[in-house]
């Protein structure tokens, strides 16, 4: 099974997108065979690519993690 999931964090500052690229990209190394994730800057957005031809599980455990980090880091730059 293929699976994308797109997600868009919309009215985000340059400098808070930029924060949050930096935050996460050691966590983008040493993923689980068959998934794989990409983060892009475009205008007042921050985009959250996730391309899965594995297990379901897999998948959305890191889109959750992934999630739980952006929250976290939003919250404390505020």
């Amino acid at each position: 099974m293929e699976t994308t999931v797109k997600i868009t964090i919309d009215n985000i500052t340059k400098e808070k997108a930029d924060a949050i690229r930096a935050a996460l990209e050691p966590d983008n190394v040493d993923f689980p065979s068959g998934l794989s994730f990409e983060i892009e800057n475009l205008d007042n957005a921050l985009v959250f690519n996730f391309h899965s031809t594995g297990n379901m599980k897999t998948l959305t455990a890191t889109i959750d993690e992934v999630l739980a980090h952006v929250s976290m880091a939003l919250r404390v730059m505020g």
